[in-house]
């Protein structure tokens, strides 16, 4: 990797015209993807939080009293005061407590469905609109039966089938919410997929697996 030439600050050399190895140039390419993302007032909000979420599930056990699960009969449906500062629900159980604790389950379950929506959204819709023919056709078809059905009543469909547990809960979200990104990445492949990059690969004897990755 070619490192910052002294003479030269790091801001010059992440807008270096002329990268000096691909490693610069990879670095450019995230620090002008930072620059246009932190231009963008509500995608920093947006950042801001999420940061503020990660910190306080991270600090759960140091900004409450307890997990959240503790009932207490006697201070059921209690308005918001110095000991619960959002009340309580109607088991007595401590509302903020749960939200601080319920932000660790949430973040998990966003996470590994990201994880999983993702690739097999961009991986149906790239070799999608790549290959096209009859490909196409099949595989915009099962994507439209995911979208012809509501998501909530086909993730309790999955359910029911998979079974009850978080993990299961997870596979049903993403089943049912891979459709939307399979679209997008099909509409990008189809404008780019006759671009002359893509034609360099080709010529260069890129195989058509190279070529979607």
């Amino acid at each position: 990797m070619t490192e910052p030439r002294a003479d030269i600050g790091l801001r010059e050399w992440l807008l270096s015209d002329t990268p000096q190895s691909v490693a610069q140039a990879r670095c450019q390419r995230f620090y002008l993807a930072w620059l246009a993302f932190s231009a963008n007032p509500i995608a920093m909000l947006g950042l801001g939080i999420i940061l503020v979420l990660l910190l306080m599930a991270a600090a759960a056990p140091l900004l409450t009293g307890g997990d959240g699960t503790e009932q207490e009969l006697a201070n059921r449906l209690q308005p918001p005061n110095l000991e619960h500062w959002f009340g309580t629900d109607e088991l007595g159980r401590d509302i903020y407590d749960r939200i601080v604790w319920g932000a660790r389950i949430t973040l998990y379950i966003v996470g590994l469905v990201g994880i999983i929506v993702v690739p097999i959204g961009m991986l149906v819709g790239t070799v999608a609109g790549y290959l096209g023919g009859w490909v196409d056709i099949v595989l915009m078809r099962v994507t439209d039966i995911f979208l012809a059905f509501p998501r909530l009543i086909l993730a309790l469909a999955f359910v029911a089938v998979l079974g009850p547990g978080l993990e299961n809960a997870v596979l049903a979200i993403a089943i049912t919410t891979w459709s939307p990104f399979a679209r997008i990445a099909r509409a990008e492949t189809l404008t780019i997929r006759n671009a002359e990059h893509i034609l360099a690969a080709r010529v260069q004897g890129a195989s058509t697996a190279r070529v979607i990755l």
